[in-house]
């Protein structure tokens, strides 16, 4: 069966290719995050939503024009990476562009479940190029069902992405909630962290030094979570300074994507909106990481108090040893 779709978009037909191939563009409008080989044979991998991985291959690029690439989910649907094929044209039309979406090789099962999907995110896509906000966050990757190590990092991860998106050239030298840390030197104490964890578990991932706050993050968690995923939560880490269980260590990725986002939007003023479900499941797996040891050692203050009724969210940073004001 086929799933075929055709939408208006009040961009020229190189915006809307951009929009749809480009790791920056997607997660605006479709993904958490995204790689992309943009070349015939090149690779993608897209999480679509925290816990979902599509992947597959180009097959055909006409830039402005046309695209063709396989799709499958790396679990879940029981279609396989490269099981099926999309194609997107692009027509220049009056006021913009025509896009169609044709997705072929579906069962009737699968055509319903994307289907469902499809339409999802080409609103989206509309609501991006129409809104002068955009199409703001996606719902759909609030509060991942079933949660884990690394559903969590991505949910978190899409709440870090929305707020560095948002940082200007003027947020750089703004007090953090991160003790005696600016928004610039928390962005580089992120980074390095991100480095430090992805090159232990043999990540490859860029910084892309100079492209701003948002693509830079973005990059190095993307690297760093795809090679959890590969490696799995078994055994322990050579982090350098210490053998860690990898459990612990997923633990503090979650950490460093949650808090830090609370933290950026603390600095720069914006409202961060955060599942309970991220947050409690975050909040247990910090138990670990945040030892009494590593108290003592000045990574993290003492607990701070939180008045009644805290948040969720609240609750964990001021576990981390934030102060909270209600």
């Amino acid at each position: 069966m086929t799933f075929d779709k055709t939408i208006h978009l009040p961009v020229s037909a190189d915006e809307a290719f951009a929009l749809i191939t480009e790791p920056e563009r997607l997660r605006r409008w479709q993904t958490v995050a995204a790689r992309v080989d943009l070349r015939i044979g090149g690779d993608y991998r897209w999480t679509v939503t925290p816990g979902h991985h599509a992947a597959g291959t180009f097959q055909e690029i006409e830039p402005g024009k046309r695209i063709v690439f396989t799709w499958g989910w790396e679990s879940g649907m029981d279609l396989a990476p490269g099981a099926s094929t999309v194609t997107i044209t692009l027509e220049p039309d009056a006021g913009g562009t025509t896009l169609r979406l044709v997705h072929a090789g579906l069962n009737a099962e699968q055509a319903a479940a994307h289907a469902e999907g499809w339409n999802h995110y080409l609103d989206r896509l509309i609501a991006e190029t129409s809104s002068p906000d955009g199409a703001g966050p996606d719902a759909w990757s609030a509060a991942p069902d079933p949660i884990d190590y690394l559903s969590s990092a991505e949910a978190s991860l899409a709440l870090l992405l929305g707020v560095l998106r948002k940082l200007t050239p003027e947020d750089r030298e703004k007090a953090t909630p991160c003790v005696n840390f600016t928004a610039h030197e928390l962005l580089e104490h992120l980074a390095g962290s991100l480095k430090q964890i992805g090159g232990a578990l043999g990540a490859g991932g860029s910084d892309d030094a100079g492209a701003g706050p948002e693509v830079g993050i973005a990059g190095l968690a993307q690297a760093t979570l795809e090679a959890f995923s590969r490696r799995g939560f078994e055994g322990t880490i050579d982090m350098g300074f210490a053998e860690l269980p990898a459990t612990v260590v997923a633990g503090i990725v979650n950490l460093e994507l949650l808090v830090h986002a609370w933290d950026f939007a603390k600095a720069t003023g914006q409202e961060l909106v955060v599942s309970d479900v991220v947050t409690d499941h975050v909040e247990a797996l910090a138990l670990v990481p945040i030892s009494h040891q590593v108290r003592a050692s000045g990574s993290f203050a003492a607990v701070q108090p939180v008045a009644e009724p805290a948040s969720s969210l609240e609750r964990l940073v001021a576990f981390t040893g934030r102060t909270v004001v209600v």
